[in-house]
């Protein structure tokens, strides 16, 4: 499976649009967005979605791998909102975030 290639600005412009419209005052000061590089090279984003409209919401651990050694695993236990990537594909990570906002 050939890697998707979206517009980078598109996700990274929602997610820091969502985390603006979800800081009030007192959310933010305890929770938040991180992304973090991890060691097998790769990246991970953690949304904490406590104190939001998809508190409570789970996705299930899921695991996508794509050509060339790719590979993508995405969850949410409804405190927060996990994925973790290969170093190419922070943008997929974001992605999937947006995906999981826009599904009810």
């Amino acid at each position: 499976m050939a890697l998707p290639v979206p517009s980078v600005d598109e996700y990274f412009e929602f997610l820091a649009s969502w985390y603006v419209a979800h800081c009030d005052g007192e959310w933010e000061h305890e929770f938040g967005v991180r992304i973090e590089t991890v060691d097998n090279p790769g990246w991970n984003l953690r949304v904490d979605i406590i104190g939001t409209e998809m508190e409570g919401r789970i996705a299930t651990r899921g695991r996508r791998e794509f050509e060339g050694g790719g590979w993508l695993i995405v969850e949410s236990d409804g405190r927060s909102f996990e994925a973790s990537c290969d170093a190419m594909s922070l943008r997929l990570a974001v992605q999937e975030f947006k995906k999981f906002v826009d599904t009810e």
